[in-house]
């Protein structure tokens, strides 16, 4: 059990499980251009994936390096909506409001809230590396004051109660329980708050988790839920949805582009592509207020 500062009050940091561990030092590990290579177009980190139309002309430019750029901004591009339509349904925020980022990777979310609301954040993960990287960052563009980064479990983070106006989760509530972690986002937000959420999860419909799915999980050593845990863990933890949206549809143009980019792709395209068209596997958005 280690200790670290939040404001002038010193709080007892859990000690991380095997399998925390190990997901720490996967991302403590990870250099993925697919990462890195879209967010040195502005500086904007995303470790998620995007939304919308594709302007598939990229794919025909001639001039293989020119391609390469344009393919790499429009992938980014689809990454930064999905991050702007997260930021969008965090409710009405002002620059008094502080936000809480669970699961910020190298930061692109909680600088996205920022900068549609002015209101201040705060991001957990559990890898070191990205809390340094994501804090550098925010120091390059000034806000550092108004947007840190922590190294801590989410599950647990010893930030203060009731402190947060909105919170969620970016693809990141594969790593751990959800009852856990719905627990923690109903301790940190004030009555009223709006938690978002947006994750891959498998469609009960369709059964057990298909093979798709099964690959996925190996591939980035995470659990992914069925859709009905999600609302079930919600309503046992004061969350209750007020909006759902299913973006499978809205997804596959990204992940169809990702598949063209030789220069980015890291193996799991077709696997994304099968489980989504085949429904067992989708991409969804739940906004819930905490009562």
């Amino acid at each position: 059990m280690s200790s670290t500062e939040v404001g002038a009050t010193t709080v007892p940091v859990p000690s991380q499980s095997s399998y925390q561990n190990r997901v720490a030092d996967y991302w403590n590990a990870e250099e993925n251009p697919v990462n890195l290579e879209l967010g040195k177009i502005d500086d904007l980190y995303h470790h998620h994936y995007g939304v919308g139309a594709a302007d598939v002309s990229v794919l025909d430019e001639p001039d293989p390096e020119l391609r390469q750029e344009r393919i790499t901004a429009e992938l980014h591009r689809l990454e930064h909506a999905q991050a702007e339509l997260l930021a969008e349904r965090l409710g009405p925020l002002t620059p008094a409001d502080r936000v809480f980022d669970a699961g910020c990777g190298r930061g692109g979310g909680s600088v996205v809230a920022h900068l549609r609301h002015g209101c201040g954040a705060d991001g957990v993960t559990l890898s070191e590396k990205q809390a340094e990287f994501a804090n550098e960052q925010a120091r390059k563009r000034g806000i550092d004051d108004r947007v840190r980064y922590h190294c801590r479990n989410m599950l647990d983070t010893g930030l203060p109660t009731g402190g947060y106006a909105a919170s969620w989760n970016n693809e990141s509530t594969m790593y751990v329980e959800l009852d856990l972690l719905f627990a923690e986002h109903a301790r940190l937000l004030r009555r009223g708050g709006r938690y978002v959420v947006i994750t891959g999860c498998y469609n009960d419909t369709y059964g057990r988790a298909s093979r798709e799915v099964s690959l996925i999980n190996a591939h980035y050593i995470c659990d992914i839920h069925p859709r009905s845990a999600y609302f079930r863990a919600m309503a046992r933890n004061r969350l209750v949805p007020v909006h759902v949206e299913d973006l499978t549809a809205a997804t596959i143009p990204y992940w169809e582009l990702r598949q063209q980019a030789e220069h980015l792709v890291t193996g799991i395209e077709e696997t994304f592509l099968g489980a989504y068209r085949n429904g067992s596997f989708q991409y969804l958005l739940i906004a819930a207020d905490r009562v």
